[in-house]
């Protein structure tokens, strides 16, 4: 084992260890169970910070262990991977304890605690995979070891939604697999690598795209890019921690983040533009972005509302990924981290409500405001920075994309993100209106919990306040040393330049 590639090992085993134990807890074991839950996470955190101070000095981790012939399994720590990984990292902390007071009472809360671990651990090998063979791997076991998460109520409405949901990741995760081995086939075992692996390898130009398009179908469909994100509004039926989960940390991000190594080191981006690959991922990603907010704003239902919002938001990501320019680089890859903080204050906020005042529709938040304040407030925060306003999260990415697209000559890009601006505006206004401005209309709410000094449960009410204040934070300090876009700086210097 190479120096530093322990931590690699420990950052997959801080959470599947957690996992294998809770499986085999009885059900009442509620302390023991949320005891691992939390020692995991912070075990987790801990190690990533030792993969920053590692990466930081140009150190890159790496553990490889032979799989099939002349195909080894790679977990590797660049910037990149470590960017991602922290992300995961951070919000399954806030996310544990946002699940612990969410499903307090409730049933089978052993089985959902052991697979919440193991989508962890699979979301930190897809962001440490070094290799196509090794994230396809990772990507899979995201796929199995979420569908119990959605369907965790067993509803009708909830099987239905993992039928639906499995319908379109095994499909996607199908056509991934098809274009790992075809492209392994035509320029035999690759790494990750700066600027692509494919240059030079002699591949005909017609096969490297339809491998691409492949390889990006596999990955869009778990970041929900239009026509593959059907699954995303009806997995909504599943409890908001699982909510936050698929939005924020795991699967869409997954998605995303596939897209991103595909691009840039698998392909290259001038590789890529060069076999005009990018102009089409671009133009799919802009569809995404427009269509998703035009769909958000006809739902009443809150959650749904918030499902569409992703759909449009997380392919600002791959819109800044396909439109070559290294400022608009930025402002794609920094929304990884933007979008997971105001989108996981969102659906925190969204469980909140349902969980204190039985609120499922925006229909039904007259007023709410008076009775949440705190609450509403995170949730308003997390609102304005999905709408672009200046100096939260949202508008930083969005700065980016547009200053980004103006170097690049990509005016075009301009005309979608004001669009978006204005369809988020659209869709988030009239829901904090009612909220604040509205006479409440107690008469629709069912009190879940008595009345006190907090609104709600403090283990709801800290992590939705915690990521609200983290999106406000890394607007305002956007330029700083320790901010996601300073580190988004040194992976464009490292990873994603000439």
């Amino acid at each position: 084992m190479s120096p530093g590639s322990w931590v690699l090992a420990a950052l997959v085993l801080s959470s599947l260890v957690p996992g294998a134990v809770i499986f085999l807890l009885a059900e009442d074991r509620q302390r023991l169970r949320t005891g691992l839950n939390l020692a995991g996470a912070g075990a987790k955190i801990a190690f990533v910070f030792v993969l920053l101070r590692d990466v930081f000095q140009d150190r890159y981790p790496e553990l490889r262990a032979p799989f099939l012939p002349g195909h080894d399994l790679v977990l590797r720590a660049d910037a990149l991977a470590v960017f991602f990984v922290s992300l995961s990292a951070g919000l399954w902390f806030v996310t544990t304890v946002y699940a612990v007071g969410y499903l307090e009472g409730s049933p089978r809360r052993r089985r959902f605690f052991g697979y919440f671990s193991l989508c962890v651990t699979a979301t930190v090998g897809v962001a440490l995979a070094g290799n196509l063979l090794t994230f396809f791997l990772f990507y899979e076991l995201l796929t199995l070891s979420t569908y119990p998460l959605v369907v965790h109520r067993g509803t009708p409405a909830a099987l239905r939604a993992g039928r639906v949901y499995l319908a379109y990741t095994l499909a996607g995760g199908a056509a991934l697999l098809v274009g790992v081995v075809w492209l392994h086939a035509a320029a035999g075992p690759f790494d990750f690598q700066r600027n692509g692996a494919l240059t030079g390898t002699g591949v005909e130009p017609a096969v490297l795209a339809a491998i691409f398009a492949l390889l990006v179908l596999g990955a869009g469909v778990k970041a929900a890019v239009v026509p593959l994100h059907g699954w995303l509004p009806v997995a909504m039926v599943a409890p908001a921690p699982v909510s936050a989960l698929l939005h924020a940390v795991a699967v869409v991000k997954a998605g995303a983040f596939g897209i991103t190594r595909i691009v840039y080191d698998v392909y290259g981006v001038a590789f890529a533009s060069d076999l005009g690959l990018l102009g089409p991922l671009a133009a799919l990603a802009a569809v995404t972005v427009v269509y998703g907010s035009v769909r958000a704003l006809f739902q009443d239902d809150l959650k749904r509302r918030l499902a569409f919002s992703t759909v449009s938001q997380v392919s600002y990501i791959a819109l800044g990924v396909a439109t070559v320019g290294p400022a608009v680089s930025l402002g794609g890859v920094v929304h990884l981290v933007h979008q997971g903080l105001m989108k996981i204050t969102l659906f925190f906020g969204a469980g909140n409500l349902a969980e204190t005042l039985g609120i499922h529709k925006v229909s039904e938040m007259d007023g709410v405001g008076r009775r949440m304040p705190w609450t509403m407030g995170a949730f308003t925060l997390a609102a304005f920075g999905m709408i672009g306003v200046p100096p939260l999260a949202g508008f930083v990415s969005k700065w980016y994309l547009a200053a980004g697209a103006l170097e690049a000559g990509q005016d075009w890009v301009i005309l979608v993100l004001l669009a978006s601006s204005g369809l988020n505006a659209a869709y988030f206004l009239p829901v904090l209106h009612a909220a604040w401005f509205r006479p409440p209309r107690p008469e629709l709410w069912k009190e879940e919990v008595p009345r006190g000094r907090l609104e709600t449960g403090w283990m709801l009410l800290a992590p939705t306040l915690v990521t609200a204040l983290l999106s406000l934070l890394v607007g305002l300090a956007a330029h700083s040393p320790a901010s996601p876009l300073a580190w988004v700086r040194i992976i464009a210097a490292r990873e994603l330049g000439p």
